[in-house]
Parts: structure tokens; C-alpha cells; sequence
């Protein structure tokens, strides 16, 4: 007997970065009692938790696993696949593509909806760590926006827009430095000063 309260607990507390671990595990479980392809198991939640924590290498092991009459009868599971794949060749406007051209469950929208939010996040640092300038059409197709969307997203986040080129100014974050001092760089500092004092 399967159960997948944990993993349900933690679909219901948003901890959707503790799915594939959780499916993982249970897996292990049942492979040990011998139950290799467990009645009702959650392929595609267990698929999409490893495409939300971006381990798109174990997301392919696990799609490769599929038994293919799973593949064949949920179009849901091939629809998740589909995310994995644009992730895998960095295909950003076809990871939001793959996010939005499917009408997903009501329990996987939400782990959808979730990837979706964190995965423009992670377009949009990656933007302020590559860009100094960018064009508005290449950030909506970053970010998986319309062009009115990644232009208000983007001058929201303090960046600026030359309307004639219709080029964007990415406004760098300013660095955090880390000021506390390590006890060693402390000691010796000291040492120092109680040489040059004596």
C-alpha cells in the first residue's frame, strides 16, 4: 500500500522543492518490497518536482524510466516533460511556452504556477548578471512576457527605456559586502597593532 500523505502535506504547505525527494524516497520503498510500478503513482507530480528544483538531469532519468504506457495514456506527464526538454536546451521562451499551453489539474497548476513565478525570478537575475543593455523584445521573450509586460516588469525594477532604440538600461543591484571580520583576520590585525605599539 502506497502512502503519500507526506508527499500530499507537502503540496498542501507549498514546499514543492521537497517533491522529488519525497517521491524519491517513497520509490526507494516500494522498489525494496519489490513494487516497481506502483498502481496510481504520481508521475507527474514526481516529474515536475524535479523540473521545479531545476534537476533536469534527474528529471530526464525519471522520464526515461516512464513505463511508455504511462507516456502514451497521461498527457499531462508528456505536457511537464515538455518544460524539462526547453529547460534542458535553454529554451526560455519555449519553457514559458510549455508552462502555459497545457490546461494542468488543479494540483499541479499550482506547483505550475509556482515554477512559473520562480523561473521568470531566475530569467530575470540571470538578465542583471549578463546585460548592461538589452533590447525590449529580447527581455519579453526572456521572461516569457509581452512586450508590455517585460517593459513594465523591468521599469518597476528601477530599469530605464531609450524609446527611440527601444533599449533597455539594466540597473545593477548593488553588491552586498559581506563586512564581518573572520576571528583569524581579527587576531592577526591585533598581533599587528600590539607590535607596532611595542
Amino acid at each position: 500500500m502506497m502512502d503519500l500523505t507526506e508527499l500530499k502535506e507537502a503540496i498542501e504547505s507549498k514546499q514543492y522543492d521537497k517533491i522529488a525527494d519525497i517521491c524519491d524516497e517513497l520509490q526507494l520503498q516500494l522498489a525494496a518490497q519489490g513494487i516497481k510500478e506502483p498502481e496510481g503513482w504520481p508521475y507527474c507530480i514526481h516529474l515536475l518536482g524535479h523540473i521545479y528544483t531545476q534537476d533536469i538531469n534527474s528529471a530526464r532519468f525519471l522520464w526515461k524510466r516512464l513505463p511508455s504506457s504511462v507516456k502514451e495514456s497521461q498527457p499531462e506527464v508528456v505536457a511537464v516533460w515538455k518544460i524539462g526538454q526547453c529547460m534542458w536546451t535553454h529554451d526560455y521562451a519555449g519553457v514559458h511556452g510549455a508552462l502555459h499551453s497545457f490546461n494542468w489539474s488543479p494540483e499541479v497548476q499550482q506547483i505550475i504556477t509556482a515554477l512559473s513565478d520562480s523561473y521568470t525570478k531566475r530569467a530575470f537575475e540571470l538578465l542583471l548578471a549578463a546585460y548592461s543593455t538589452i533590447s525590449v523584445a529580447d527581455t519579453a521573450q526572456f521572461l516569457g512576457m509581452s512586450k508590455d509586460d517585460a517593459l513594465a516588469y523591468t521599469l518597476q525594477r528601477g530599469w530605464t527605456l531609450d524609446s527611440a532604440s527601444q533599449m533597455l538600461t539594466v540597473k545593477k543591484m548593488p553588491a552586498v559586502v559581506d563586512q564581518r571580520l573572520h576571528s583569524s583576520t581579527l587576531q592577526n590585525l591585533t598581533e599587528y597593532v600590539f607590535h607596532l605599539e611595542h
